[in-house]
């Protein structure tokens, strides 16, 4: 069947275009819409792409045999406005589908939790769609292959159209439409497009109503989600957030009770940062950071310099600005995420004073000269971490920022998971670049902080200083820290540049970490059902 149209195939490689934008769109939305329940480690890329291939790939094979049987390109804009409207649906429930497959999974395995909650996340919400613009292809070089003596060109053009689009529809999520109206108005924005498209093709066509009911009815959906599903909530459970939103890297959550501000870039896994309003101790791993400075002789000296990579909100640097004041030591830090800045000056009263440099951590050492006496990284972020700021080379790149005395601190988020576990691998391998590594573990907590040094009298200027602390609060966590921490023995395990698989020891601790947690309620399950679940609680 022959539409007018397509005949100057024009709106053809307009097709291909905007098909190949949406594709990518869908892809860098799924990413988004994955990571505050899975995290944005590899392994869940992996998992979005291969399964995005997958749809394509059948879309393909699908698309080209139905040309061949009906070469109809109603057909075709039909199938677009199905994808259309699966796509502008996401939004509105794809939250839901991966709370459902998360709390299905959590009960029923025991390993590689994220791979099989992912995958099958990806599967369900994301291939159906895909499938169907995978079929755009295919269809489209059908219909406009009318001669061997130019056919090669008007593919080329076809695919050349496609990729564009692919590029285009790579950016503007990323750096426009994601950091400036969110992730769920991003799927409806390109799921719009998709019905603009089909619309603009069967009405010019002059294709008659009764033929084209999906038409009206994808448009009436189509309203209905921009309506219920334009909300950025990802925690939508959640009646009392101080702030929710998107940055170009993270989810963002901001909520506070009486006592504590608190910032978390994941629905499922743990806080990033903490504000005290009365600002004492947190009780976290920042408190038992505070030993560095005394390590690295802050009471000794007439200046002190301490960067931060992985800034955050500031509460480390916000503590050692309190704690130390009599030394008023020079504090700096590094955070990529300029948003987080932001909201540290909002709502967790970071000091305008201390110098905040957007930037990665590594790239930042690589290109100041600068020397400091303590360097904290806390750069470990929910389950993910950064394989570039946990290699040898880059602990190697912190000791040559580090004075002759200085001290490392480093927060180990991911405590547990046996033998061979994430921080096994961290420690060791700060261990082949400092002399002196000492840990201390943050209780009810994941965490684990450790300290370095290349000074073997590091523990004698620590109790040195421990006894000029004249803050008492100072002074009880830090005697803590003395009293707790153990000489870390090292073992044979190495992160380098070359060979980090971060993603792969992390998830071993998720998986651990069920286990644990949940191992009652697992029980239940086994032996109760949903019924015996619910009873219990």
């Amino acid at each position: 069947m022959e539409r007018k149209i397509l005949k100057n195939k024009i709106f053809m490689y307009l097709t291909e275009f905007f098909s190949g934008m949406s594709v990518m769109a869908v892809e860098l939305g799924a990413s988004r819409l994955l990571a505050p329940y899975f995290s944005s480690s590899q392994i869940v890329w992996t998992i979005i792409i291969g399964t995005i291939m997958i749809a394509m790939a059948l879309g393909n094979i699908y698309g080209g045999k139905a040309a061949d049987k009906n070469p109809n390109p109603d057909k075709l804009y039909g199938r677009i406005i199905i994808a259309a409207v699966w796509i502008a649906l996401i939004p509105v429930v794809g939250k839901y589908v991966i709370l459902g497959i998360s709390g299905l999974l959590i009960l029923t395995v025991s390993t590689n939790f994220l791979v099989i909650a992912a995958f099958a996340a990806c599967m369900i919400i994301f291939v159906f769609p895909l499938f169907l613009l995978g079929t755009v292809t295919p269809c489209l070089v059908k219909y406009s292959v009318d001669s061997l003596d130019d056919n090669g060109k008007t593919v080329g053009f076809l695919n050349a159209s496609n990729t564009i689009g692919s590029i285009i529809g790579t950016f503007v999520p990323t750096f426009i439409s994601i950091p400036a109206v969110g992730t769920s108005v991003t799927f409806l924005i390109f799921a719009g497009i998709l019905i603009v498209l089909s619309a603009v093709y069967f009405i010019v066509s002059k294709v008659r109503w009764d033929k084209i009911k999906k038409l009206p009815v994808s448009i009436v959906i189509f309203i209905l989600c921009c309506i219920f599903g334009h909300s950025g909530s990802f925690a939508f459970w959640a009646n009392n957030l101080t702030y929710e939103g998107e940055s170009v890297y993270n989810y963002l959550q901001v909520y506070e009770d009486d006592k504590q501000v608190y910032l978390s870039t994941n629905v499922l896994f743990g806080v990033q940062s903490i504000y005290v309003k009365n600002d004492s101790l947190t009780g976290m791993y920042y408190d038992y950071a505070l030993a560095a400075p005394m390590m690295a002789d802050i009471y000794g000296k007439d200046s002190s310099d301490v960067l931060i990579l992985g800034m955050g909100t500031g509460t480390y640097a916000t503590q050692c600005k309190k704690y130390f004041a009599s030394k008023k030591p020079t504090i700096e830090g590094v955070e990529i995420d300029d948003k987080i800045t932001a909201l540290s000056k909002k709502y967790f009263n970071a000091a305008d004073d201390i110098k905040v440099t957007t930037y990665d951590g590594r790239a930042y050492l690589n290109a100041v000269d600068d020397v400091y006496d303590v360097i904290m990284v806390d750069a470990y972020q929910d389950i993910t971490i950064p394989f570039q700021m946990s290699s040898k080379e880059f602990f190697t790149l912190v000791k040559t920022h580090l004075k002759p005395d200085g001290v490392m601190v480093v927060n180990m988020n991911m405590r547990g998971g046996g033998e061979g576990n994430i921080n096994q691998y961290l420690s060791d391998t700060i261990a082949n670049v400092f002399s002196q590594i000492y840990t201390v573990d943050v209780p009810n907590s994941s965490n684990e902080v450790l300290f370095a040094s290349n000074n073997d009298d590091m523990l004698n200027v620590f109790e040195s200083n421990l006894s000029s602390a004249t803050d008492s609060s100072l002074y009880y966590i830090s005697n803590k820290v003395k009293t707790s921490m153990k000489k870390y023995r090292a073992g044979n395990y190495l992160l380098t540049d070359d060979k980090a698989p971060v993603e792969l020891l992390g998830m071993k601790v998720v998986d651990s970490m069920i286990s644990n947690e949940l191992s009652y309620y697992k029980q239940i399950f086994k032996e109760k059902g949903i019924k015996g679940l619910l009873e219990s609680f």
